[in-house]
């Protein structure tokens, strides 16, 4: 059974979250988050046989108001 873990950071596009890349180091995950200009989210996601089997949200970056 292979099993491994990996961060994710998914972009909201037109109201869905999407894929936007993902990373073995959190360090790297972190950086590359936290220098998009858009909403995103870092998520810490386990897989076994390429099956997710635990997904984490790690952070929540970005604009959250939608009137200020």
């Amino acid at each position: 059974m292979a099993r491994f873990e990996q961060y994710e950071i998914y972009a909201l596009d037109a109201g869905a979250w999407g894929l936007a890349s993902a990373f073995r180091d959190f360090d790297l995950a972190s950086s590359v988050a936290r220098s998009r200009s858009t909403r995103v989210r870092l998520m810490h996601v386990v897989y076994e046989d390429s099956q997710v089997v635990e997904k984490q949200v790690i952070a929540d970056i970005g604009a959250t108001r939608e009137h200020p």
